[in-house]
């Protein structure tokens, strides 16, 4: 079709002709007025001719007012509408699951670390040897963890010798850290060393102050008052204290915040599930810890110890060993676990309860007497341990 439109009469076309109005071959049309337009002056009506010669192109005719919406686009739109809502409900069910298997983590880990203590400190009592005690621990998470790797229970990480480099001084940490408790442990009750241990923030702040030049904030500073303050009465009222015990529990703070330490700096970008990390590093400080329980104690002690165990005890003492051991290994494997499902604050809390549940649990099952000057300051210093991991964030 050729036509040619002067722009006043296309203007006033479009608007009163509608979509009753066709361009006609070479056919000129008075313009019709629009009755939803106001009157106008009969002389400001000018003639328009339509004259065809060019092609008329017209790009889209959704600005012209000539076409209602689709009710197939309102459609549209009330179906996006509602698709949102069964996403949102499936972000809701997701975030729910998540929560409870961060408070499946947390349950396991305090139910597991509260019967190994209670497992370590019956073989403590019935068969002082410490280093011994340290050595099955590792020894047995070690090959629980070989024989799930064989059957393919757990995959099996895949590590190079730049990784077991990294993970050495880790290792190194966490075995003085690991043998310190337990020699406090064997001499001290359980709770006492648990509020001991409840001030290892204190030497964590020291640490990244004075040998890493880290700043924090005043309110990590002041919690370190009751935190202090806690242990020290704690210490102090304590009613079986015990130097090697206190020592013991004092060192295993120190080198568990280098563990830290040695294990953020190193283990960067390291693509190691907190299972196998746990693993790699139990198997590691297995091969540095077993010539120096061997160098310490001896198989002669050893062995004259085990049979006056099992002779004051009986066949259950063979029990109480192996379920410390395995129980030490499942309660740091599910603390490693739980890292890759939470934040670093939650963790800190979930250790600070984790502590209470121990010291009461102790307290109750081996009729620990505690004087009420000794819970007080018990309770101090686990309040400080959890507004520091406030602060800290």
């Amino acid at each position: 079709m050729i036509c040619t439109i002067k722009q006043s009469a296309l203007a006033r076309c479009v608007n009163g002709l509608g979509s009753d109005s066709l361009l006609q071959r070479r056919t000129a049309y008075p313009i019709r007025r629009s009755s939803f337009l106001p009157p106008l002056e009969a002389q400001s009506l000018p003639k328009s001719s339509l004259s065809v010669s060019k092609p008329l192109h017209v790009s889209s005719i959704d600005g012209l007012g000539l076409v209602k919406p689709l009710k197939s686009e309102i459609k549209c739109n009330a179906y996006e509408a509602d698709r949102s809502q069964p996403v949102e409900a499936g972000d809701a069910k997701l975030e729910a699951a998540k929560r409870v298997k961060i408070g499946i983590y947390f349950a396991t880990w305090w139910a597991l670390n509260v019967v190994f203590n209670i497992y370590n400190k019956k073989v403590l009592n019935a068969y002082p040897y410490p280093w011994l005690t340290s050595t099955l621990s590792l020894a047995c998470g070690s090959l629980m963890m070989l024989i799930s790797w064989a059957t393919r229970i757990a995959e099996a990480p895949k590590t190079d010798f730049e990784f077991w480099k990294t993970l050495f001084p880790v290792a190194v940490a966490h075995t003085i850290g690991h043998v310190a408790a337990t020699v406090s442990m064997s001499k001290v009750a359980v709770s006492f060393t648990h509020i001991i241990k409840s001030g290892e923030p204190a030497f964590s702040v020291v640490v990244s102050r004075f040998l890493l030049g880290e700043s924090f904030p005043a309110g990590v500073y002041l919690s370190l008052v009751p935190i202090i303050g806690g242990c020290a009465l704690a210490a102090v009222t304590e009613l079986n204290f015990n130097m090697i015990g206190f020592m013991g529990a004092m060192i295993s703070n120190l080198a568990f915040v280098f563990r830290n330490i040695f294990s953020k700096r190193g283990m960067k970008g390291k693509s190691v599930s907190g299972m196998n990390y746990y693993a790699c590093l139990s198997m590691l400080s297995l091969l540095i810890l077993t010539p120096f329980a061997i160098a310490v104690e001896g198989p002669q002690m050893w062995a004259a110890g085990w049979q006056k165990a099992i002779t004051e005890i009986g066949p259950h003492f063979v029990w109480w060993v192996a379920a410390q051991s395995v129980f030490y290994h499942l309660y740091n494997q599910v603390s490693y676990m739980s890292l890759d499902e939470i934040s670093p604050l939650t963790f800190s809390i979930g250790n600070t309860m984790k502590r209470i549940s121990v010291i009461v649990s102790s307290i109750i099952i081996f009729h620990t007497p505690v004087r009420p000057v000794n819970a007080l300051g018990a309770a101090i210093a686990i309040l400080g341990t959890f507004l520091y991991s406030q602060a800290k964030q």
